[in-house]
């Protein structure tokens, strides 16, 4: 038997990952309706890179279609605590993103 690393493997020696983040969500809900205004920032830890830049969800489902896409794990505890923060408290954090520049670029957290 031979011991020479497997196809995925070689694959990820030669094609460096991309640098990711850490950061956080910052999301605050301006109003107390249905049709509330939810702005959501991405802040890296790092303190290195593009300027945040924010984005409006329209309403809870178009914010749960923003996090959706952003990548946030709603099986996480924190993320359903943040969740209900925003709602009672009108703004919440959401912990522990790790995002590559290109990334935070293509879901539009990050001024180009």
């Amino acid at each position: 038997m031979s011991a020479s690393p497997s196809r995925p493997a070689q694959a990820s020696k030669l094609a460096p990952a991309a640098t990711r983040a850490h950061g956080f969500l910052r999301v605050v809900r301006h109003g107390a309706s249905a049709s509330s205004i939810y702005v959501v920032t991405y802040h890296r830890l790092d303190l290195e890179g593009a300027l945040p830049k924010p984005v409006l969800a329209e309403g809870a489902q178009a914010l749960i279609d923003l996090l959706e896409k952003i990548g946030v794990d709603f099986r996480r505890g924190e993320v359903r605590g943040a969740l209900e923060d925003i709602l009672r408290f009108g703004s919440a954090n959401i912990p522990d993103l790790w995002l590559s520049n290109e990334e935070m670029i293509e879901k539009g957290l990050v001024e180009d």
